[in-house]
């Protein structure tokens, strides 16, 4: 298993002795329940809605708390891609990233999402924890060029940065961020990115 370096300085945990486990222990008690039934989920709808030989296909997307380095409770967002299955379809290396979203929400909206990593139809916002909730299969309603936009605006960018990378004017840009944000039913940039994050749809 390899970690980043900064685990030391984020969550405390040495590199070198970092587990699954040592991660997982570092979860917040009254966030176990959701994490399971996240993951459950996720391998489920795989199993048995999308096809387990799709599996890599797939991002896996939740938030949850994490005990971090000066003791106290941060919220992380969770991303994971299989990047490699044996011949059975059962994960052999994958990618997870761990996202302090702190910053942008102390609020875990106790959701899951797995967003298709090629556009197609992804499943956002289920909620795990209701038994009646039927997860649905939706594609994305921002466009190509407007998650480019979102994901430089949650990288910290501009609008002037944004429209210099992407080579269009600023009022593109502004037009752009105008879009996203009537079809994320947003107000500010902050909640805009809080949520999409939360969704998976930004890329960390």
């Amino acid at each position: 298993m390899l970690v980043s370096p900064a685990i030391k300085h984020i969550l405390g945990l040495d590199p070198e002795l970092t587990t699954i486990q040592s991660i997982i222990d570092r979860s917040h008690p009254d966030d176990l329940l959701f994490t399971s039934r996240a993951e459950q989920t996720a391998l489920s709808l795989l199993k048995n809605r999308i096809g387990i030989g799709r599996i890599k296909d797939y991002k896996i997307s939740y938030s949850g708390r994490m005990l971090v380095a000066d003791g106290s409770y941060r919220l992380f967002n969770r991303q994971a891609i299989i990047l490699a299955t044996d011949d059975r379809y059962r994960a052999t290396k994958t990618l997870c990233i761990h996202t302090d979203v702190s910053h942008l929400t102390n609020r875990n909206n106790h959701k899951l999402s797995l967003l298709d990593l090629h556009g197609r139809e992804s499943f956002l916002n289920i909620d795990v924890l209701d038994e009646d909730d039927k997860p649905m299969a939706t594609h994305s309603v921002l466009t190509k060029r407007e998650l480019e936009v979102l994901n430089l605006l949650s990288s910290g960018r501009t609008s002037v940065d944004i429209a210099k990378i992407m080579n269009i004017s600023p009022n593109t840009v502004k037009n752009h961020r105008k879009n996203i944000l009537k079809k994320a039913n947003c107000k500010t940039t902050g909640q805009l990115i809080s949520k999409c994050m939360s969704e998976g749809l930004i890329q960390q």
